[in-house]
């Protein structure tokens, strides 16, 4: 957390808790080809290795703010994990955590689909990309999941 995220309430404001999650799943699948330089490598490439011409795009967000996430010097807990799965899209899910606490603070959903560039249309996820997110649903390990390994949040979120 930025001291700079909270607002005039003295709290972490909703539209950097949106921005969290952006920064989450990108530490977790990568960045989309072609955005920044090179860096660390992510526990699952995903974004990052998507054909040339294909988009990773949010079709939505759900969020449901549990408590008031308070500002703190260290970062916010975020856990992820994959939910449904299908031809074209798929969910991800997080529990974004007081640090100190681990308190919930915000339960979330983004709905993710890749969409050819060219014609905007959704393209739909390869037996490869599926395999990579499998590891990481619910179904599969009978608890949540993230890509840093099963059952332990994922990189912490400044």
């Amino acid at each position: 957390m930025r001291w700079g995220d909270m607002d005039a309430y003295g709290h972490i404001n909703n539209v950097q808790v949106v921005r969290m999650l952006e920064e989450a799943r990108i530490a977790a699948f990568g960045p989309p080809r072609g955005t920044g330089l090179p860096g660390v490598e992510p526990p699952v490439g995903l974004f990052n290795e998507i054909p040339e011409g294909t988009l990773a795009l949010v079709v939505e967000h759900k969020i449901r703010y549990v408590r008031t996430l308070e500002y703190r010097n260290v970062p916010a807990v975020v856990q992820m994990w994959v939910g449904a799965l299908k031809g074209a899209s798929f969910d991800l899910h997080y529990l974004v955590q007081d640090p100190v606490t681990r308190e919930d603070c915000v339960r979330a959903t983004t709905h993710l689909a890749f969409v050819d560039e060219a014609t905007g249309r959704v393209q739909r996820l390869t037996q490869e990309q599926k395999e990579r997110l499998i590891p990481y649903t619910r179904t599969h390990q009978g608890a949540a999941s993230s890509p840093s390994g099963a059952g332990k949040p994922t990189q912490p979120v400044p």
